[in-house]
Formats: C-alpha cells, structure tokens, sequence
C-alpha cells in the first residue's frame, strides 16, 4: 500500500474527497496523508509554495508530482534527486484555450472600442475575417498545441516556434525572426528557463509587425518589461494583454496598471483543477507502481 503525501497545504482542501476518490477510480490501494515520516513516503503530491524544500530524508520516494504547470521553483533545487512531473491536465488546457481564444478574438474584433467607448463614437470599420490575420505562437508544448488547434478552428492561419525541431512548427534563431516577422497576434507559451528568459527583447519586439498585439499567458520573464512598454509608447506595439508577471500580485505602482495599451488579468489564464488533474496524479502514481513511464516527466536538462 504506497504512502502519498500531500505536501501542498495551501490546495489540501480542494483535493481532500476529489484526490481519494480519484486513487479509489485507478483502482488503487493507497493512503494519503498530510504529514508522515520521510523515509515511508512513496510519492510526493507537490506544489512549488510547499514549506517542504529540504528532499534528502525522502530516500524512498519514487516521485514527486508537482500541480503545477511551471516548474521554475522547483527543478533547481538540488536536494531533488528523485524523478519530477510537471502537471499537464485537460482542466487547465480547456482554460489556456479559452483564455487565448477570447483575447485573441477580443482584439482581432477590436472589441475594446466599442465595449469601452466613452464618446459615443459611431465606428462602423469592419475587422479582417480571421483567415486574414496572421497569429503566431512561441511555445508548442500541450498548452501550445492546443491553442493553435483552437484558432486554427476559426480560421486564424497559426504560426508555431519551438526551442527544438517539431513537425509543422519553426525552430531556432532563424525560426524565431520568421515567426515574429508575421504575427499581428503574438501569444507566448514558453516555460521560464534561462533560454527564454527575456526572449523578447528590443530587437525581437522590433521584429514584429507595426500594431502587433501581444499575449502573454506563459510566464513573466520571456518578456523584457521596459523594451515592451518602450514599443508600447512608441506606437510599434499595439496592445499587450499581460496574465503573468516577474513579481505578482504585480506591485501597485508598477507602469503595466496604468498604461492605456496594457490589459492585466491576475494569473487567471489556466489554473490546475482539482478534478482533472486528480486523474493525472493517479495515473502517474499507477504508473509507478506499475514500473511504467511516468506521464510529463521534467527533462532536468532542459529545465521543464
């Protein structure tokens, strides 16, 4: 019978009847609990915001399941020896799809100015049909993939870059400027790593077309604060509907609040839910105990 501990307190009541029940439906004999001694735990059920930093005395845990997307505050700690997966479930791909979809769809219909239009303006410019508005996405993971299939249903011609070689998709440095140099709509849906931390930077923002607008569901640091709301002023960037930042809550007196191209929602764009990403933690706990594969396992190399 494997020992799972629950180490994030924080999320314990969201996951106290739906994580049983989903080890119950697996068909697994397991117990779960909050607090146990190191050296009995089988898995880790894990989030980055958990007091537990300190892995050494796990000597016999088989994996630490992270529910979060994002691994960037754990995967460097190099008390971490044993495997780690990051959470990819459908309850927060669905959200990430919606989340894009709706933005993007918000300004490829220029719907800010007839929903906020203080002057009465009467403003009958019709929008391009979406086949005509180029879109491109930095980041083909899951999320990535799913939201280009998405856009794709409506007819938005995607464009999709990756770190590394994937069919369909551009890669690399030349990959990169190709893919900026189209996109009226830029989405970025990269892990925060040291390679794409500030990957858009002046030169690359510079990159894009006049007007481009930009969303940013991924993570805070791709993006270069100060060259963004630079272009932002500039008139080279059009809008930028920002879901993440380098800190959050994002300081009350930071610029992004106040400036009049710039949309913050409050990390609101995917949230791991409790239900579907239950199922994931009891196939991968399954998997183990099975000697299979585990489901989204971090590459430590790559960072994510």
């Amino acid at each position: 019978m494997p020992l799972i501990l629950f180490a994030a307190p924080d999320l314990w009541p969201e996951y106290r009847d739906t994580l049983p029940a989903a080890l119950a439906e697996a068909g697994l004999d397991t117990t779960l609990v909050t607090e146990a001694d190191p050296a009995a735990v089988d898995y880790i059920v894990y989030a980055p915001a958990s007091p537990l930093q300190d892995f050494t005395p796990y000597t016999r845990t088989k994996a630490v399941l992270n529910l979060w997307a994002g691994v960037e505050r754990i995967v460097g700690n190099p008390t971490l020896t044993q495997p780690l997966t990051r959470m990819v479930d459908p309850g927060l791909t669905e959200g990430m799809v919606e989340w894009v979809t709706g933005h993007t769809l918000r300004h490829h219909l220029g719907m800010d100015r007839h929903i906020v239009n203080p002057g009465h303006v009467w403003d009958p410019t019709c929008p391009p049909l979406a086949r005509e508005r180029p879109v491109t996405i930095l980041g083909m993971g899951a999320l990535g993939s799913a939201c280009a299939d998405a856009l794709r249903g409506l007819n938005f011609p995607v464009t999709g870059w990756s770190r590394t070689p994937k069919p369909g998709n551009l890669h690399g440095e030349d990959g990169l400027k190709q893919a900026l140099s189209t996109a009226q709509i830029l989405i970025t849906l990269l892990p925060k790593t040291p390679e794409t931390e500030n990957l858009l930077n002046a030169d690359r923002l510079a990159l894009l077309p006049k007007g481009a607008v930009i969303l940013n569901p991924g993570r805070g640091p791709l993006i270069d604060d100060d060259a963004l709301l630079a272009a932002l002023d500039a008139g080279h960037i059009g809008h930028a509907t920002l879901d993440v930042f380098r800190v959050e809550p994002l300081p009350a007196d930071h610029p992004f609040w106040s400036h009049p191209k710039v949309t913050v929602t409050p990390h609101i764009a995917a949230d791991t839910r409790a239900i579907t990403a239950s199922r994931v933690i009891a196939e991968n706990i399954r998997r183990g105990e099975a000697g299979e594969p585990f489901l989204h396992r971090v590459d430590r190399t790559r960072g994510y």
